[in-house]
Parts: C-alpha cells; sequence; structure tokens
C-alpha cells in the first residue's frame, strides 16, 4: 500500500513522497523497511533516526524537521490511528463457520450466521443472537443470552441467567455468574452458604479479560455497563455495578456492593473495600486501597488518598532516618543538660 492512501485513510497531512510502498506496522526499534512506525512522545523522536522503518505516523506537534528524516503522517490521535494500521495490515480471519456437530446444542434459540466451535455445551433455554462466536470447551447455561457480535474465546463458564449484551468480547477462561461469596455463622460457629439467586448482566462494547471472574449477585444483579474493559486476573464481587466506559488493570478485586461511577481508571492490583462508592471519572492509582467513598480525584496508597498528599508523604518517608537521629540527639541533650554556670547573678 502507497503512503499516499494511508494519509487519506487516516484522514493525516503527509510530509514526503506519497508513492513510498508500506507493507507492514511494527515499533520503532523493530521495524524493517518497508514498515511504518508511530510516535506519540516527543521523547521518542531521536530513536527515527536509527530505526530502519521507512515511515511514520507522528502526533500531532511532534512534527520537528530537524529530528525527522523520513516521509510522516501527521496525526491527530497517534493511538487511534495505530488501531486503524492494524485493522488494515492485521485484519482478523475465521474461516470458520457453522455449528460444529461435536457442539452439544440443547436450544433452539441460535441466531443467523452463529460460529459455535466443537465441544461447546449450550443448555435449554439460552439465547444466542446473530453472528456470535462461541469457541471450543465453552459452557452457556440455563436461561442465559448472548446478544449479537458477541464473541466468547474458549473455555468460557458462563452460569445460567445471565446476560452478554452486543459486541461483547470475553476471553478466555473467564467464569461470569459463579456464586458471590456470601456466608454467614450460625449458632454453632459453622458458616452456612447464603444462596445467590441473582445474576451478571454485561452491557454493549464490553471486553472481559482472561480468568476474570464475575460474581452473581445474591438477589437483583451484578451490572457491567457499556464500553467497560476489564483486564486479565480481575475479580468482580457480588452485586458490583460498574459504569460506562471503566477501566480495570490486571489483579484488581473489587468486593461485595460496590458502585463504581462512569469513567473511573483503575491501576493493576487495587482493591476496593465491600460497598464503597467511586465517584465518576476517579484515577486510583496502582496497588491503591480503597476503604471509603471516593469523590473526583486521584488517589494513591493503602489506605488511598489524595494523589499529591500521598507524594508528600512518600517523600517525607525517605528523610526518616535522619529524622530520627536527629530526635535521639536531642533526646539525649535533655537527659544530660549543660550545667549552670556557678556565677551568682550580682544584685
Amino acid at each position: 500500500m502507497k503512503l499516499g492512501e494511508i494519509a487519506k485513510i487516516l484522514d493525516g497531512r503527509l510530509n514526503g513522497s506519497p508513492d513510498t510502498d508500506i507493507t507492514g506496522v511494527a515499533e520503532i526499534k523493530k521495524a524493517a523497511s518497508g514498515d511504518i512506525t508511530f510516535v506519540s512522545k516527543k521523547e521518542y523522536l531521536p530513536e527515527l533516526k536509527h530505526s530502519k522503518a521507512s515511515a511514520v505516523v507522528l502526533q500531532e506537534g511532534l512534527d520537528e524537521k530537524d529530528l525527522i528524516e523520513k516521509p510522516s503522517v501527521i496525526v491527530k490521535n497517534s493511538y487511534l490511528s495505530l488501531i486503524s494500521l492494524l485493522k488494515l495490515f492485521y485484519p482478523v480471519h475465521d474461516d470458520s463457520k457453522g455449528i460444529s456437530p461435536q457442539s452439544l446444542i440443547k436450544t433452539k434459540k441460535v441466531g443467523r450466521d452463529v460460529t459455535i466451535h466443537p465441544f461447546v455445551c449450550i443448555e435449554d433455554n439460552a439465547e444466542i443472537g446473530d453472528r456470535v462466536v462461541i469457541y471450543p470447551f465453552t459452557y452457556i447455561g440455563k436461561n442465559s443470552r448472548i446478544a449479537e457480535g458477541s464473541i466468547v474465546y474458549s473455555n468460557v463458564s458462563i452460569y445460567h441467567n445471565v446476560v452478554v449484551g452486543r459486541n461483547v468480547i470475553i476471553h478466555s477462561g473467564a467464569v461470569i455468574g459463579s456464586d458471590g461469596f456470601g456466608f454467614v455463622k450460625d449458632d454453632n460457629g459453622v458458616y452456612q452458604k447464603i444462596p445467590q439467586v441473582g445474576n451478571v448482566i454485561i452491557e454493549d462494547n464490553v471486553e472481559i479479560g482472561a480468568n476474570v471472574c464475575i460474581d452473581r449477585a445474591t438477589l437483583g444483579s451484578t451490572i457491567i455497563k457499556k464500553g467497560v474493559k476489564i483486564d486479565s486476573l480481575v475479580q468482580i464481587a457480588h452485586n458490583v455495578i460498574i459504569g460506562d466506559d471503566t477501566v480495570i488493570a490486571g489483579q484488581t478485586g473489587i468486593s461485595g456492593s460496590c458502585n463504581i461511577g462512569k469513567g473511573v481508571v483503575m491501576g493493576g492490583q487495587v482493591g476496593i473495600a465491600d460497598h464503597s462508592n467511586i465517584g465518576d471519572g476517579v484515577i486510583l492509582a496502582g496497588r491503591a486501597g480503597v476503604i471509603s467513598n471516593l469523590g473526583a480525584g486521584i488517589y494513591s496508597g493503602i489506605p488511598a488518598i489524595e494523589h499529591n498528599k500521598w507524594k508528600r508523604i512518600q517523600a517525607g518517608l525517605t528523610k526518616l532516618p535522619e529524622l530520627i537521629k536527629k530526635v535521639r540527639e536531642l533526646e539525649r541533650r535533655l537527659e544530660k543538660p549543660e550545667s549552670r554556670s556557678q556565677n551568682p547573678e550580682k544584685t
């Protein structure tokens, strides 16, 4: 493909020859002749001098001619342009079509153009929408519904009464609708299981990473709202509600009955205590531990506090050894005060 065509597709401004041949997309250090690479930050510009890439996609504002000797396409958002490039050069092809005779399908509610691979089990009264793709060894429980265009990869377990929206992607090993962690001690001190009779609702355009666990509600629904993106190895407990377009990084754990607002960003290994309310747009740094409600802002630490305050505390911690030394020296002086002058005052 010619660079001029790529510039038109990306709606970018072309610097250099439109006839430059592009055959692939690669990162700066590994690009070869024929590849196009991309740069989103100024600090990466010097690496272009050593890159073998034939062209580069540049974030608007980075087209510094003294640093760039390659043909370039200037765009408003280099990451969105990268998405377009990857889809253009590496389209996903799945030649498998239809329903495998090696699958076990007990329901009659199967839509058009569905792909169901071998060893899938779909229980009674489940509903599979148009153009859904289900990969091998996946289980769909009774009365569950998967809406059109969704993809369910191998070894996923979707329990009964789960609702999955349109264009959802569920990666391998995810478990959707398992029992919430609910137990209570009886008079003999023995834990009794609380029946978990609710369900899970996953709205449209959600992506769920590998080995994610989303528990069903005790009563009502655990709800993952539209556009949410969940990384691998995340635990979401019973009755949690996660707002639109929230992003959750790996190894995060959200306890029961939490309410997460819209557009929240969680770094890796965040922990949230039960019944916490997280406001719209909150950002939680990696390993933040939330033990109470949080309004808009950026938070870090355990327990999670306002990020700038946390940074000041961390800076202060580095001075603790010196401060402790000074305090001990002061204590020694107080224990051995200097002798007072023996000369009496003259009257």
